[in-house]
């Protein structure tokens, strides 16, 4: 018997075509709460996975025979694919839908994540680490969009607090979690534990993900963009790894920074006299825009900068890794915390603007004072604390004013632009402390800080020059929360 035509014809668009949330869902006033917890699914596995992966280095080089400078592209091909792909991903799911690009952004890093954990050879898990992060790109770039789309104006400071908060707990379990998977059942469980959380999310956000209201359709084709952006980027994190302790030419280093540069220069004049550019100059012109993405990459500088230099300090003092974990567990949950009640504790009339002001002078005091204060347990732990506090009531603040200025058309290469900044940050941040430690001799943990004191002074800078007052919301129509 012939297949039913209807059914036939009915199965490729399935494929390609959003599916709306049922009635019920769509129609309640919290109705955007569901999309919002279907999203930090997604926030809380990224960062999760950030900082898991690390505590496989081990087992991957007893098992493969291989050098931790081999290992360490695990790592390294991940977060050069990430970067390169985030805004070139997010402009084509403004075109062609953020719930669809999300949805199978999982399904790719799912599949990746049960492809890692199988890998017979370290060059094939760094191949399906590449392509692990090609499904990240795809979540990553849509989530902060997902979460400004889905949520009413008044609450959506508060819902990227709760994606904020989510990525915080992900980056607080990682080495927790990391170091019992790889304890007690070897480092293939760091990737496998994604493939759980992976379908979980992939049901729900079937149903519980609101539909592209509005999007931005791609009229021409800018090839050349995304090529210059991802030589660029690449080539300023091979640089700031290269330049943080390996062992390699000065003239390479030299060259890729040189490189990174051009390029960047290169894509910024293709945006200018493109016809259809990959990002319209139009957004990074307004002062919102701009500002908030230097602000954002500052801020991850300073997150994730502790990261590295709170187990160098305590491990070199003589303590364990594990109690090591356990006094860095203070910044993640600071940032949580704030995060999540920022919203109800600061006063409503509070606007954006001073509230990442008040957070950035938080994390400046709490930097000040790791300065002048010796690096151990005692005043490290309330220090790490306050530095999370400060940057969990900034960071939400911070989206809010930059994803506010963006027209929802553009919210996927706004959010785009944003984790893109972020992993900038991110990067920046580990590869400064690293050359701080590794040039500095004794004088290097405070050196380190005095880095992260310098960023959270221009983060504190950027929050100053940002706009007074918020301005229209150009693209937060009535609609978009809908579907």
């Amino acid at each position: 018997m012939p297949p039913h035509p209807r059914r036939h014809r009915a199965w490729p668009a399935a494929l390609v075509e959003e599916r709306a949330r049922p009635e019920r869902i769509r129609s309640r006033p919290g109705g955007w709460r569901p999309a919002v917890a279907t999203v930090c699914l997604g926030a809380f596995m990224g960062q999760l996975d950030a900082s898991i992966v690390t505590l496989a280095y081990g087992g991957l080089c007893s098992e493969f025979h291989a050098s931790p400078a081999a290992v360490e592209w695990v790592s390294l091909a991940y977060l050069l694919t990430l970067v390169a792909l985030l805004v070139p991903v997010g402009r084509l799911a403004d075109a062609h839908g953020r719930k669809l690009f999300y949805l199978y952004g999982f399904l790719v890093f799912t599949a990746a994540s049960a492809a890692c954990a199988l890998a017979p050879s370290l060059a094939v898990l760094v191949t399906f680490r590449v392509l692990q992060a090609a499904g990240a790109a795809m979540m990553q770039a849509n989530s902060v969009a997902l979460v400004t789309t889905s949520a009413p104006r008044a609450k959506m400071r508060a819902a990227l607090g709760v994606q904020a908060a989510a990525q915080a707990l992900g980056l607080a379990l990682g080495p927790t979690i990391g170091g019992a998977l790889v304890a007690g059942l070897g480092w293939r469980w760091v990737f496998a534990v994604n493939v759980p959380v992976g379908v979980a999310a992939l049901v729900a956000g079937q149903y519980l993900l609101p539909r592209t209201r509005t999007r931005s359709p791609v009229a021409g084709s800018d090839r050349l963009g995304p090529v210059l952006l991802a030589v660029a980027t690449t080539a300023l994190l091979l640089a700031l790894s290269m330049v943080s302790g390996l062992t390699v030419p000065t003239w390479a280093v030299a060259a890729l920074f040189a490189l990174a540069a051009a390029a960047t220069w290169g894509f910024v004049l293709r945006e200018r006299r493109a016809a259809h550019p990959l990002v319209d100059p139009a957004l990074l012109r307004r002062r919102a825009v701009s500002t908030g993405l230097a602000a954002a990459l500052g801020a991850y500088l300073v997150l994730f900068g502790p990261l590295v230099l709170v187990p160098v300090v305590l491990t070199g003092a003589g303590s364990s890794e594990l109690y090591a974990g356990l006094v860095l567990t203070a910044l993640p949950a600071g940032f949580a915390l704030a995060a999540t009640c920022a919203e109800r504790v600061l006063p409503q009339a509070l606007g954006d603007r001073s509230r990442c002001l008040l957070g950035a002078a938080v994390a400046v005091a709490a930097l000040a004072a790791m300065l002048v204060l010796p690096l151990t347990t005692g005043p490290l732990v309330p220090l790490l604390a306050l530095l999370g506090l400060g940057l969990g009531a900034f960071t939400p603040a911070n989206n809010a004013l930059v994803m506010g200025a963006i027209p929802a058309a553009s919210s996927g290469t706004g959010g785009g632009l944003v984790n893109m900044a972020r992993g900038l940050g991110t990067a920046f941040g580990i590869a400064l402390v690293t050359l701080a430690l590794h040039h500095s001799g004794a004088a290097g943990p405070h050196r380190a800080v005095a880095v992260l004191l310098g960023a959270a002074l221009l983060v504190a800078a950027a929050a100053w020059l940002g706009p007074t007052r918020r301005g229209p919301s150009p693209g937060r129509a009535a609609g978009d929360a809908g579907g």
